[in-house]
């Protein structure tokens, strides 16, 4: 099975925002060769994974380079990738430093589409959480110019909305 096929079972497996997912299938069916690739200029897939500790009650952000905002880790999807959450699980890893990492069973926890800087127009992310071992230590990438671990309380007051939501999605799925 290609990359492509499994984003789109995955993105029809998805039972939540309606809407957006039946964007992302639309876009993935205009685009079967590139809709998952950085090349695509009409907007790409990528897909991020949201570190968490529920033993701690905490979670990881990254202060990503480019955009100088406090972000889940993720990314794009690459050759070698196997599946969504495959790709998830890379950037998270390869991002916090963090070996171990697992993601939180049930598949993606929410998607979020958000403009980029050219020459592509968009990212069409595929986010998932990624489950943090107890004694995690997070190692800075080269990608992000800090890492840190936030209180669940004290990440709307450094991350946009849709960070805010993913962790909000991400507790629901934990119920904590």
């Amino acid at each position: 099975m290609s990359l492509h096929d499994d984003a789109v079972l995955t993105l029809k497996a998805y039972e939540d925002q309606d809407e957006l997912r039946q964007y992302y299938l639309d876009h993935l069916a205009a685009h079967p060769e590139d809709g998952l690739w950085k090349s695509c200029t009409d907007g790409h897939v990528t897909a991020s994974a949201l570190v968490v500790d529920p033993s701690r009650g905490r979670v990881l952000l990254t202060l990503h380079r480019k955009l100088r905002m406090w972000l889940q880790m993720g990314g794009h999807c690459e050759p070698g990738d196997a599946t969504l959450a495959a790709a998830a699980l890379r950037e998270a890893t390869e991002e916090s430093g963090v070996p171990g990492l697992t993601l939180l069973p049930g598949g993606p926890v929410r998607l979020d589409r958000h403009p980029i800087p050219g020459p592509c127009t968009q990212h069409l992310d595929v986010q998932f959480a990624a489950l943090a071992p107890a004694d995690a230590t997070a190692a800075i990438s080269d990608e992000s110019l800090d890492l840190r671990w936030f209180a669940y309380d004290e990440v709307a007051d450094v991350a946009d909305t849709s960070v805010v939501r993913l962790m909000e999605g991400t507790r629901a799925r934990l119920q904590v």
